[in-house]
């Protein structure tokens, strides 16, 4: 019997080199750990700025000195080497080399950040040059990779084409479309860059129902390469299994925090979060639990900001600008209940944490929030400051209520599980390669 190769996968990792973890990130790693289950091979092309002619030691050195960190330039002096890397690359297309990882760099302290991973490549100023390849001549950055893959998966809306592989492309929503007041994007740049992607694509993969309607709504005719395979939630058994009483002790040794005894919001400080709203409506509660929003401030917040300002002199509001994943799981099981009540999102991964952490959790009606929480939390009209309010009133007064949910709420989650994201992802690939 003939064994069947396995399939190869390379991802990019745009948004994993950030140095503090976005939604795409986690669903980028996340991916990568669901391909690895799957036996499937995987590779990650970042584009950090490491020279390719770099001998291999000063290359694996540089790239963990880079990754997930601020970058302190991204200019390049003219005609200097870094400057004729990028003219090289826009014309003549861009070639990744390899990142040897040796275990001559101790890893340990990015266990929680990198991917899952059978080689790591590298193409210095990738995404740096594909933008302004783009901006200037409306054309895709081509780019050979040492090791041709199956399937050359972008995370992320990228004006960059693989060569000799086939190119499928996540959009995770239209947000910058669909409410370009919330966002600080280049609307006329980004329209043009999903018509291109649609042209371009040898699919496009969406985290969601709503999300797959919105692009065929802004480009019919993505119709016929949409597809939707949702996203996981990996697995926090650590915290899960955790005892009440270490994470009642945790909480108020760490944090000050008495199980039960807050609201919680975390994610972004943006608009598209509706934390005005939020934080107008739980004011207005009088509920005696304090808001605990985790989260920086992100882009047209200075309303949030006064907002949130006003709540912490009344005592009512704690900020915490970044948490790492252990501690930000804890709070999540230790909270009354989560409030996300979002104007839009692709997916809405603060939702299925919550209940996979058999959590409450308050959410809108809006986008992909109705089918992902399914009947498992409570809904509210996210433009309405009163409906939002009543929810939080509901929340912290009706403990039938929350206890109904802390059961239904790790049923729904287990449609998001990492067994049935694989099921659609290798339809997805299987589709694409057929």
């Amino acid at each position: 019997m003939s064994i069947q190769p396995r399939l190869h996968v390379t991802l990019d990792g745009f948004n994993l080199a950030l140095p503090r973890g976005t939604g795409v990130a986690t669903y980028a790693r996340t991916l990568s750990y669901a391909l690895k289950e799957m036996s499937y091979e995987v590779d990650v092309l970042y584009g950090l700025n490491i020279p390719a002619k770099a001998q291999s030691l000063l290359r694996e050195i540089l790239f963990f000195d880079q990754v997930c960190s601020e970058e302190q330039s991204r200019r390049a002096r003219f005609m200097g080497a870094r400057w004729k890397e990028r003219f090289r690359a826009e014309l003549l297309g861009h070639r990744a080399v390899s990142i040897p990882v040796d275990r001559h760099v101790d890893t340990r302290s990015f266990s929680e950040r990198l991917p899952a991973f059978d080689s790591l490549f590298n193409a210095r100023d990738l995404f740096i040059t594909a933008w302004t390849h783009y901006r200037r001549t409306r054309r895709f950055l081509n780019i050979t990779l040492p090791n041709t893959p199956d399937v050359m998966h972008w995370t992320y809306p990228l004006p960059i084409r693989a060569r000799n592989t086939r190119n499928v492309y996540t959009i995770h929503d239209l947000v910058p479309l669909r409410l370009p007041h919330t966002t600080l994007d280049n609307k006329t740049n980004h329209l043009r860059l999903i018509t291109d992607i649609v042209q371009n694509a040898d699919a496009i993969c969406t985290v969601s129902e709503a999300s797959k309607r919105d692009i065929i709504d802004f480009a019919p005719q993505a119709s016929a390469i949409t597809y939707n395979t949702y996203q996981s939630v990996r697995e926090q058994s650590a915290v899960q299994n955790l005892s009440i009483d270490i994470i009642r002790q945790t909480l108020n040794r760490l944090y000050d925090l008495r199980v039960g005894g807050y609201f919680l919001y975390y994610g972004s400080i943006e608009p598209k979060k509706n934390i005005a709203r939020l934080i107008e409506a739980f004011l207005a509660s009088e509920s005696q639990r304090q808001l605990v929003v985790v989260g920086a401030m992100a882009w047209k917040a200075e309303n949030e900001q006064q907002l949130l300002e006003r709540g912490k002199r009344l005592g009512r509001i704690i900020q915490m600008e970044y948490l790492p994943e252990n501690d930000l799981m804890m709070l999540i099981r230790g909270t009354r209940a989560v409030l996300f009540p979002s104007l839009t999102e692709g997916f809405g991964l603060p939702v299925v944490e919550a209940m996979m952490m058999g959590t409450p959790v308050m959410t809108s009606r809006e986008a992909s929030l109705p089918e992902v929480v399914g009947q498992a939390g409570l809904m509210v009209d996210a433009y309405d400051t009163i409906s939002i309010m009543e929810g939080i009133q509901t929340l912290d007064q009706d403990d039938a209520l929350c206890n109904q949910m802390c059961q239904k709420g790790p049923v729904q989650a287990r449609n998001f599980d990492m067994t049935n994201y694989q099921v659609k992802l290798k339809k997805f690939y299987n589709t694409v390669l057929d």
